[in-house]
């Protein structure tokens, strides 16, 4: 088990990539316009071993923020490395460039819109150049103050353009950031790193292996960061990472990784430093999981093999991988994001209030998200949506339908249970 061939990318003192030990990443939740607070969560993932932390730069004046953040960490001769988390405000990721190490954007909300429901080759290569233009300013930036940028894309907010060439794939996800590595060569612009992230696992792992084949066939060879978004918590959201991320990393897969959980970021760090150091450690339950997962993943073994052979793992634990892989579900699946400054409500409280209340109903997929920018995208093909509306209210959806907005979030709950009750999919525990 080696990792795969990838150019170094350095990240302040960090060097993602060229072979060197896996990097491990989280996120913090607090507001980033609260300076001292998001130091102080700063400080306490550093302090479990996060190499890296990456905050919400959702409007102007979070990007000018980062400013103090990053001053008030120097004080505390604290050096990690910050990266700023960019959705549709481009001004946004040009502000953050100067003052941190890197740069995440997303190439579905970068430049594209719901504008059309149909595209000819030459709307395709007029977005592309409105693209590289756009994103023009920022490329200077970064190359001025050695920042380096994260093309991120994610299975829940794929362009319109890209859904209607290639349709809600994994393969649509490689295509969105081949186009923009593309556009990044031209512009002489190699300080990248790239990630896959759904909240499904067989479409995250293939997604990443499509774009690893496809990069080759370019010769590109940039540093992947993994992660399955969207995991949830407790035991659920870990073995779903491992379930995505390990089978990768077995593969030679990965130079950076954060596992996504519904919970405080310091409680990642734990699991991601283990699945980090797989390499020089194989005897734990984290590997036997992985190798099971990639046997699966690959349809090297069945289901029916698994049960009848003597594994190295629980069966308890064997049910929860082949529910986190979608083979085998004996309960509700939950997709929830791990929070972020976005966020308006208690998301950890809300997912346990919804897990209490659904975990009985075998088959449904219910997503618990943190705000509605982007959880109807996110929550991709759940069957229920609980989402946070700020000001102690939830959107409830079916589908990608909302049903019931702004609801008291006291109350949200019996409503959900109402709809699934009107729509004959209840049943008592």
């Amino acid at each position: 088990m080696q990792q795969n061939k990838s150019l170094e990318v350095r990240i302040g003192d960090i060097i993602i990539g060229g072979g060197y030990p896996i990097v491990v990443q989280s996120m913090t939740n607090t507001d980033t316009l609260d300076t001292m607070a998001t130091v102080a969560q700063t400080i306490r993932m550093v302090e479990q071993g996060c190499q890296m932390v990456r905050i919400t730069a959702a409007d102007i004046s979070q990007a000018e923020n980062l400013y103090n953040i990053k001053n008030e960490l120097i004080k505390r001769n604290i050096s990690v490395p910050l990266i700023a988390d960019i959705h549709f405000n481009p001004k946004a990721a040009e502000i953050s460039a100067s003052v941190v190490e890197k740069i995440r954007i997303n190439p579905g909300n970068y430049v594209d819109r719901k504008w059309k429901t149909d595209f000819t080759e030459k709307d395709y290569a007029d977005v592309l150049k409105k693209a590289q233009d756009n994103i023009a300013p920022l490329i200077d930036i970064c190359k001025k103050h050695s920042t380096a940028i994260r093309i991120g894309v994610n299975h829940g907010s794929l362009s319109e353009r890209i859904l209607y060439k290639y349709g809600n794939t994994p393969i649509a996800m490689a295509h969105s950031a081949m186009e923009f590595l593309r556009m990044f060569n031209e512009m002489d612009f190699h300080k990248i790193v790239v990630s896959m992230k759904a909240s499904d696992v067989p479409v995250m792992y293939r997604a990443n292996k499509i774009l690893v084949d496809m990069m080759q066939k370019e010769r590109m060879y940039y540093p992947l960061h993994l992660g399955v978004t969207e995991a949830g918590n407790g035991q659920d959201g870990r073995i779903k990472s491992i379930c995505g991320i390990v089978p990768l990393i077995l593969q030679g897969i990965g130079d950076t990784i954060r596992v996504s959980l519904t919970e405080k970021p310091e409680n990642e760090i734990s699991v991601a430093k283990q699945i980090a150091n797989l390499l020089n450690d194989k005897n734990n339950d984290i590997y036997n999981i992985g190798k099971i997962s990639l046997d699966l993943l690959e349809d090297r073994i069945t289901k029916d093999d698994l049960y009848k052979a003597e594994n190295q793992i629980s069966n308890q634990t064997l049910k929860d991988v082949l529910q986190s892989l979608g083979i085998e579900r004996y309960k509700a699946e939950f997709v929830a994001c791990p929070s972020c400054g976005r966020t308006k409500y208690d998301i950890e409280q809300a997912l346990e209030k919804v897990k209490q209340a659904l975990s009985h109903l075998k088959g449904l997929k219910i997503a618990v998200m943190g705000c509605i920018v982007n959880g109807p995208g996110e929550m991709a093909d759940a069957d229920y949506g609980y989402i946070g509306a700020g000001n102690g209210t939830v959107n409830l959806y079916k589908g990608k339908d909302l049903i019931m907005s702004h609801v008291d979030e006291n109350n949200a709950v019996n409503e959900l249970i109402a709809i699934i009750k009107q729509d004959g999919k209840w049943s008592e525990k």
